[in-house]
């Protein structure tokens, strides 16, 4: 005989046997049936923001910095309706993620009572499946299929909404098992050999590597392909997490978005490999194309949308980045044999005077030049970030125009110690520094937030400071939206910035923050930034640190 058992508790004990640990929501009457079962299942931690759209980015922050499948909850259709940013901004990095909303009960929401909207039609077009449970005894069969949706490549969100009667019923159902599809495959022996020979011809290749490199659990073995090869290699266009060994002796840094900048880098080469990437996703329109003329193309990664999305390839590879690595590299080593190396040996040799940490020494010593200017320039406050935070940080990253050198000083080391900003959906930032921390408990992380990104989510530290978080938020106040400045004076010759100050009033960052619950610390003076820096990353708790830098475009 079947256990009898509530929707609702029945949704929590399917969540947890997922593997979920955390539930992140926002309460809302339709939700009630959710958390008044949480009573009974107190091994789930539910993690409460003040506004739908930090639910998702907390969880999105979470699930990057550990790689595990996610659930978050909102309230029916405003609810999702606010989500809807952040779930923007989690389909762009793929994020496996659960989002439920409470709907209203069948039959009443027939009648169109407030709050109700047609929550899967909403949550379509951001999410791989969408569904509404009409029968109770669907729920774990939806449940389980949302999971293995949401965690097989290309991986991603998934939306279930959830009537109140569904959730209040009781039945004798069969809660089923977890599903996980395995999809580590590498290519076929006529495929690794075509594209070893492809390689091999090429005189002067280059690697682009993009986020299926942390996904796959790839850096070594990407290192070890450029090695092998001793060509340079570059992080795809959209540089939002440890896409490579920085201090790998042929990384050259990220690619610009910018058209012609790419174009002209990639000029110099006769072979782009591309490894599990968008490798040349921009951002403003340019009539010039950022891929050279007949460039031939390899590429390899279980995206399949990715693969010769925009630009034609010679050789598409689905599967998995380490896998194939792990053969490719090899083989190379096998075909190639001594011209190869010697060639590799000279190769990495060219790029010592021009490399990651070549460019990094040299930009290091041109930054410490405005140590002494008011008010603070944020690139030595950048520099400052770096050089102040622990060894095991992780830092998440949405400083936009005041991060500009980050990428350039602060070397990726390990796949989960750097999160960036993805979609250009702005607030993403201080929300998911907050998942970071909550996925890594036992290390310090640091958010650098710009204070047009960090207005958008402010109240995220609510959270934070309720859940005694080791976590710093640098907050570079400029006074308003400076790329958008920098933009308007560029494209348009127009200095006369409508609408991008923050001024008649300013705004005051540490005053919120410890109306928030935050120690919180302002800083304007450069002579200060190492020492108060320093001792904030060291010390326990949820801290904000406001720094005033130049905003002048």
């Amino acid at each position: 005989m079947k256990n009898r058992i509530t929707g609702r508790s029945a949704f929590l004990a399917l969540l947890k046997d997922e593997g979920i640990t955390h539930l992140f929501g926002n309460p809302g009457t339709t939700e009630l049936p959710i958390m008044h079962a949480l009573k009974d299942h107190p091994d789930l931690t539910y993690v409460m923001a003040m506004q739908e759209s930090l639910v998702v980015a907390i969880a999105d922050g979470f699930s990057r910095a550990s790689g595990r499948l996610v659930a978050c909850n909102v309230h029916v259709a405003p609810g999702l309706g606010n989500a809807m940013g952040s779930l923007y901004n989690a389909q762009f990095t793929g994020t496996p993620m659960i989002l439920t909303a409470g709907q209203q009960e069948q039959g009443h929401g027939l009648m169109e009572p407030l709050l109700y909207g047609p929550l899967v039609r909403m949550a379509e077009p951001l999410v791989k499946w969408a569904v509404e449970v009409t029968r109770l005894e669907d729920l774990p069969r939806i449940v389980r299929r949302a999971a293995k949706v949401a965690t097989t490549p290309p991986t991603g969100p998934v939306f279930i909404s959830l009537p109140g009667d569904i959730l209040n019923s009781e039945a004798g159902i069969e809660l089923g098992r977890s599903t996980r599809v395995d999809t580590r495959v590498r290519p076929s022996d006529e495929a690794l050999q075509a594209l070893v020979s492809r390689i091999l011809k090429a005189e002067r290749p280059v690697i682009i590597a993009g986020d299926e490199i942390v996904k796959s659990d790839a850096l070594q073995e990407a290192a070890a392909l450029a090695q092998t090869l001793g060509c340079p290699a570059y992080q795809q266009s959209a540089p939002y997490g440890a896409h490579f060994l920085s201090e790998s002796p042929c990384f050259m840094g990220a690619l610009a978005r910018s058209q012609p900048q790419v174009r002209e880098v990639l000029s110099a080469y006769d072979l782009l490999i591309v490894l599990g990437a968008d490798p040349l996703r921009m951002s403003v329109h340019s009539e010039v194309e950022p891929l050279p003329e007949g460039m031939p193309i390899v590429q390899v990664g279980l995206v399949e949308w990715d693969l010769a999305k925009n630009f034609g390839a010679e050789i598409a590879l689905k599967a998995d980045i380490r896998e194939a690595l792990r053969v490719l590299v090899p083989a190379l080593k096998s075909k190639g044999g001594a011209p190869l190396e010697a060639r590799a040996k000279q190769g990495i040799a060219s790029l010592a005077s021009k490399n990651w940490t070549a460019r990094r020494a040299t930009l290091v010593e041109q930054i410490s030049k405005a140590r002494d200017r008011t008010p603070i320039d944020p690139d030595y406050l950048t520099l400052q970030i770096v050089e102040a935070m622990p060894a095991n940080a992780i830092l998440v990253d949405e400083g936009l125009t005041s991060s500009r050198p980050m990428l350039a000083l602060r070397p990726h080391r390990e796949r989960y110690g750097y999160h960036a900003l993805a979609s250009g959906g702005i607030g993403w930032g201080l929300p998911a520094s907050v998942g970071v921390s909550l996925a890594n408990p036992g290390r310090p992380v640091v958010c650098f937030s710009g204070d047009g990104s960090a207005m958008y989510s402010i109240q995220a530290l609510w959270t934070a400071a309720h859940h005694k978080l080791p976590l710093n938020v640098v907050i570079a106040n400029n006074g308003g939206y400076r790329i958008i400045k920098q933009r308007l004076l560029s494209f348009h010759g127009d200095d006369n910035y409508v609408g991008m100050d923050f001024a008649d009033p300013s705004v005051d960052f540490a005053g919120i923050a410890r109306s928030l619950g935050l120690e919180a610390i302002r800083i304007t003076n450069p002579a200060d930034l190492k020492a108060e820096l320093s001792s904030a990353f060291k010390r326990p708790g949820t801290k904000l640190i406001e720094v005033a830098v130049d905003g002048n475009v």
